[in-house]
């Protein structure tokens, strides 16, 4: 699965802070990494139209077993607010005994850097 492009369900006002997430999922198994890709879309819909996302990114890696995200958002809470509500939520404890390895990182940027770069994100990931 090639990276999904950037998605912008939101547009942030001119040069503010936005808060910056970004994440790398290793599963335990080939099956685990089918889960993950199978569950995909759903949480995808919802960070489409998540309230306070102003864009996300998935990059897979599935022969690896390996998955990022970045996403780029209003505030601490809205990202909160995303990951307890909808589809998210039971997908990560569902895919929680699956999974091998997870890292998360935040960090702030300006608006005016979106779309982010996954350079600086697998940076800080690895």
């Amino acid at each position: 699965m090639p990276t999904l492009p950037w998605t912008r369900p939101n547009t942030p006002p001119p040069a503010v802070e936005v808060h910056v997430f970004a994440s790398r999922f290793e599963t335990r198994t080939r099956w685990g990494a089918l889960l993950f890709l199978a569950r995909t879309p759903r949480v995808w819909r919802q960070v489409s139209r998540a309230r306070g996302a102003y864009g996300a990114s998935l990059r897979a890696e599935p022969f690896k077993r390996t998955f990022w995200t970045l996403s780029a958002w209003e505030s601490r809470d809205a990202l909160k607010a995303f990951a307890h509500a909808g589809a998210h939520a039971p997908t990560a404890r569902g895919l929680a005994p699956q999974m091998r390895d997870a890292k998360f990182v935040t960090w702030t940027a300006s608006s005016d850097d979106l779309p982010l770069s996954w350079t600086e994100a697998v940076h800080r990931l690895t």
